[in-house]
């Protein structure tokens, strides 16, 4: 079972990345599993024709317990899909409830044997230990971010990648590369190349800016 970690700022596409990764790895035959690790519980709505399902804390918080059939669904190409989701506005923390999510989805037997991937969509704007787990824990073996041209998705790219080097002592957990999301910033493609090359790893694909996808948000 490969593992692999999606991290980015918020509202850079690692959503609709990851969703379009896994879709296309589906088609190829390949046994899938999707865990939106943010609180807003929307990394895989694309892949549930547009619907929003439960997420394993507010089902923990409305039933008291889970069954992994409440929080697992089955979307496009047979993927699993999951939301981890967070607490209420103002109350606890998000990266704890990745936490128990992540532990809770283990007890229930989620993670079978026949699964080829399992795939962690991660908010990257804060770093903390909640969402830091899949690196530290060595959940994921793989750590791609999604960034752009922009200051702030290269900032926050740049903290991801401090929490990689921080745990790659005592986890198994590496950089695969960075995958540029277009925003049309002038010499966009140069900048994130560079970029990549002053932390030591590379831009594996660089995704051009489509209005498309916008429309097809909108219509969702």
């Amino acid at each position: 079972m490969r593992q692999v970690a999606i991290y980015g700022k918020g509202g850079i596409g690692k959503s609709t990345t990851t969703q379009n990764l896994t879709a296309a790895l589906s088609t190829m035959g390949k046994k899938i599993m999707q865990i939106g690790c943010d609180p807003k519980a929307d990394s895989v709505k694309m892949l549930m024709n547009g619907k929003r399902q439960p997420s394993v804390l507010d089902t923990l918080r409305k039933e008291g317990e889970v069954e992994l059939d409440d929080v697992l669904k089955t979307g496009f190409g047979g993927i699993k899909c999951v939301e981890s989701g967070g607490p209420e506005p103002g109350v606890g923390c998000a990266g704890r409830g990745i936490i128990t999510s992540i532990g809770l989805l283990e007890n229930l037997g989620a993670y079978t044997d026949d699964l080829d991937y399992v795939f962690y969509d991660v908010l990257g704007d804060v770093v903390c230990g909640g969402f830091a787990m899949p690196i530290r824990e060595g959940k994921a073996q793989e750590i791609y971010i999604v960034a752009s041209g922009e200051m702030m998705a290269l900032y926050a790219a740049n903290n991801i990648c401090k929490g990689i080097q921080k745990f790659a002592e005592s986890g198994g957990t590496r950089l695969g590369g960075i995958i540029c999301n277009s925003r049309n910033v002038d010499r966009e493609k140069e900048l994130v190349g560079a970029f990549a090359k002053k932390i030591g790893s590379q831009m594996i694909q660089f995704v051009p800016r489509d209005n498309i996808v916008h429309q097809s948000e909108i219509h969702k």
